[in-house]
């Protein structure tokens, strides 16, 4: 080709990467004034008019979809409502509300999520407060698998009672999402509000999704089987979706109580991905919805599945920051869906691999642990050709079972203390995935270590520290 087409040629490459760019900053900016725009909408809209509050303390985005519901219904019904996380409010809000409605997850085994561990370690410290004037209606999600259930509920509720709050009516558990329990809470809106018609709130239909080609990563592990799983709609066009979110997959023999699983994949790849690691139940058995999908399902049949948004755990606001990402097992899946997001808004989704990260898209820095590196170090190679190119400045791989003496993850963390208060200083945002007993708890004291509580308190109220945790 002679220079000046070549020249040419390059100039009209790095006119449609510009312009690539510019779109997913446009598409970015969008999100962000809607969200703005649906928070603004439900505020009063006579000046002095005394607005309630809606109030969410949520981990997977389930209880923040629900208070936004509520808000919404109350807004249509002609009430002014103010909506928040827990972490946004404090006693001074509390002492100048009227009425509180609040939706509240538990994390765990009786802990309060991220978005409301703020408040609970400030403001429900407090003691001497008086809230006789507050009115309260509190819905709380759990599962009665876990010994406290609706822990973190259950304890917000006995606060608010000790400090003089008075019911609007008694606080209604919720069982994985029992549609009788939220029956009862609409109901309890459209008294509150004077009206008998509100609108529903089932959950977008399932839909039929076609298996289309599943992988064992972990041939010869001492671990159970995880195997890579690509799903595409069996008719129509891929939903949209964002780097974080969930899918939620329907069992057979288990309808009514549909899994949720991080997605590894983001819409660019023309495939919904998941990470399943095969469970065992107590009597040795598969677990029902991980046998199923790793070797019940046949390849090209049909799975019942919707996309759920995971607010908790997107980007948001973190999309031009350097990202430290730290995760274990199957948990890789909510973190390369941030990976292969960051590379799809910088257009080198399917070109990373040959292409330089160029310098100003933001860095990011990977600690994955795993039993061993011989069998259980999985997606290596696409891993490996991103560090080359410098998409991910740096990668620790920690295998517990590769030493005499195990090694996690949090002590590879706790090893790089200074490389992560470097980031963070330089303005990095974490996010970790996996699993919720051992590796969450663990990573979260050895960043207390690192960082400080308040430091690491902080970060979480500026959605700086983000867990997607199961």
């Amino acid at each position: 080709m002679p220079l000046p087409e070549k020249i040419t040629y390059a100039l009209a490459v790095l006119v449609l990467y510009a312009l690539m760019c510019g779109a997913f900053a446009w598409q970015h900016r969008r999100r962000q004034a809607e969200a703005r725009r649906r928070v603004a909408a439900l505020l009063p809209a006579t000046p002095g008019m005394p607005a309630w509050w809606v109030a969410y303390a949520s981990q997977t985005g389930q209880a923040e979809a629900l208070a936004l519901q509520t808000a919404q219904a109350l807004h249509t019904a002609g009430v002014p409502v103010r909506l928040a996380s827990l972490d946004e409010l404090g006693l001074a809000e509390l002492r100048q509300a009227d009425r509180l409605l609040c939706v509240a997850s538990t994390y765990g085994e009786g802990d309060p999520p991220d978005s409301a561990a703020r408040f609970a370690r400030q403001v429900m410290a407090s003691a001497d407060v008086s809230l006789s004037h507050l009115h309260v209606g509190l819905l709380a999600l759990g599962d009665t698998a876990y010994a406290h259930y609706c822990g973190f509920g259950r304890a917000l509720d006995a606060w608010l009672r000790a400090r003089g709050a008075l019911p609007l009516f008694e606080r209604i558990d919720v069982d994985k999402g029992d549609p009788e329990a939220l029956r009862q809470w609409r109901q309890h809106l459209a008294h509150l509000a004077g009206t008998s018609d509100l609108p529903d709130w089932e959950a977008p239909a399932l839909q039929p999704w076609r298996l289309r080609a599943r992988r064992h990563l972990n041939p010869g592990s001492a671990g159970e089987p995880v195997h890579h799983l690509e799903l595409v709609p069996s008719t129509g066009a891929l939903p949209d979706w964002q780097a974080g979110d969930l899918a939620q997959v329907e069992v057979p023999g288990a309808p009514g109580a549909p899994r949720d699983y991080s997605i590894a994949s983001v819409p660019a790849d023309g495939a919904l991905h998941l990470l399943v690691r095969r469970s065992r139940r107590a009597g040795g058995q598969p677990g029902v919805a991980s046998g199923w999908l790793t070797e019940g399902l046949a390849l090209d049949g049909t799975v019942m599945l919707r996309v759920r948004a995971h607010a908790g755990f997107r980007i948001a606001g973190n999309a031009d920051r350097p990202l430290i990402l730290i995760g274990n097992g199957t948990g890789l899946a909510g973190l390369r869906g941030h990976l292969r997001g960051r590379l799809a808004a910088a257009g080198r989704l399917h070109g990373a691999a040959n292409a330089p990260r160029p310098p100003d898209v933001a860095p990011m820095w990977l600690l994955f642990g795993e039993r061993q590196s011989a069998h259980d170090a999985h997606h290596r190679e696409e891993i490996d050709a991103w560090a080359r190119q410098g998409w991910l400045s740096r990668v620790d791989w920690v295998f517990s079972r590769d030493q005499a003496q195990r090694r996690y993850v949090q002590h590879a963390l706790a090893d790089a203390a200074g490389a992560v208060r470097d980031w963070v200083g330089q303005g990095a945002a974490l996010y970790v995935c996996g699993s919720l007993d051992g590796m969450a708890g663990e990573v979260d004291r050895t960043l207390r270590g690192i960082l400080g509580d308040r430091a690491l308190e902080d970060l979480a109220a500026q959605g700086r520290y983000r867990r997607d945790v199961y």
